[in-house]
């Protein structure tokens, strides 16, 4: 176990180096870890292993060291981040490295923050999209060391990158592997919120991550977050859907009577729900699976009025409509599809979200202002015609 006054380990020079033909590493900054050999993995090498090898050791600078590997955006994409600033006041973590899609647009959020806002932690960049990637090829970009905690939020199967996560894992001997998954795998029936023992989609590649991790007999957990929101988020759509029309005088088209409940969780509230598998590591890998998403739950009608009050609009044009004539460009499901953190809050000791909607729409509505929201163009086609139908 290390001290937990233990310093963190800083070393203030930047370089680039093309690794192979596969990926681009940029280390901003970085921590030293233990070397690991590369015949400790199964996989083909990219570097000829030597005739003997050492097994790993781990040294008290690599005891506590986190990777967190990272997509290039969308939905998860503000994840990555928010773990890593929310690890960094983790006593048991010493280092934090983020394995980032280079497909990422580093002009955007939260790609833009890394330097300013978690400018000790180290990132490497690599063709994470890469079919062909190995456990052999991940540990040459990350220049060997081992990493006792692993976070992936970039996996969406077990191929490729997400085979390759899981074999170091397995190689380094991970404490634990932590696995952003996704609630969309449920398949559900007439249970809401959804428990974690709802049946999964068989051919989901989340689904087949999981099993693949389980079957390597790894400590593995998974987290299935449903929506995300967030001060540096690059997917909008959900809430934006709402102010589109709202600002425009238009009428929201909403499916059935609008009573239908949604899971909408800052991406802040999601990364303490996976740092939040430290608190009992034990109890993690026990229970595996973990709903994520705040307790907070609303109703699609109360979505508008809610957004209707940050926008300073006195009457919402809520439409309801049968929704046999289906969504259009509704952001949510048709019918209630949504889970609670429960389960988190009772194994883990998750304190529950620190956000809510309702104080959050605030400067998301000034977001939704800097980034030309009611400059847009729209015209809402799918919209009228689905009013037109009912």
């Amino acid at each position: 176990v290390v001290s937990h006054n233990i310093s963190r380990v800083l070393l203030s020079f930047t370089f680039s180096t093309m690794v192979s033909t596969k990926a681009i590493v940029v280390l901003l900054a970085t921590a030293a870890g233990a070397a690991i050999p590369a015949s400790a993995f199964s996989s083909r090498s990219a570097v000829p292993a030597p005739a003997t090898t050492r097994p790993a050791t781990r040294t008290s600078l690599s005891m506590s060291a986190a990777l967190i590997v990272q997509n290039k955006g969308g939905g998860h994409g503000e994840l990555g981040f928010q773990l890593a600033k929310n690890l960094s006041s983790n006593s048991k973590i010493t280092s934090i490295t983020i394995l980032q899609d280079s497909a990422c647009d580093d002009s955007k959020e939260p790609f833009v923050s890394y330097a300013s806002d978690i400018p000790d932690v180290r990132i490497v960049k690599a063709d994470l999209a890469d079919g062909g990637m190995t456990a052999d090829d991940v540990q040459e970009l990350l220049g060997g060391g081992t990493y006792d905690y692993v976070w992936d939020n970039a996996s969406k199967g077990a191929v490729g990158a997400g085979k390759a996560v899981v074999d170091c894992a397995k190689a380094w001997n991970s404490k634990l592997l932590t696995y952003v998954s996704s609630a969309g795998i449920y398949q559900p029936d007439d249970v809401f919120p959804m428990p974690e023992t709802t049946p999964t989609k068989e051919t989901a590649g989340q689904v087949q991550y999981e099993k693949y991790a389980i079957e390597n007999g790894l400590p593995f957990v998974a987290f299935r977050p449903q929506y995300i929101y967030g001060p540096k988020s690059n997917k909008w759509d959900y809430i934006d859907w709402y102010f589109d029309r709202l600002v425009r005088g238009a009428p929201l088209p909403i499916p059935g009577d609008g009573t239908q409940k949604v899971s909408l969780t800052n991406a802040e509230d999601v990364a303490s729900l996976l740092a939040c598998v430290l608190n009992d590591e034990a109890a993690a890998v026990e229970q595996t699976f973990f709903n994520c998403g705040t307790s907070e739950l609303v109703t699609y009608d109360e979505v508008a009025l809610l957004c209707a009050g940050a926008a300073g609009v006195d009457d919402a044009n809520v439409q309801h409509y049968d929704d046999s004539l289906g969504k259009a460009k509704f952001p949510f499901r048709l019918t209630d599809f949504y889970v609670a953190p429960d389960m988190a809050m009772s194994k883990l000791g998750w304190e529950g979200p620190k956000h809510s909607l309702k104080d959050d729409l605030g400067w998301y509505f000034e977001s939704y202002q800097a980034r030309g929201g009611p400059a847009k163009d729209m015209e809402f086609v799918e919209d009228k015609e689905l009013l037109v139908a009912a």
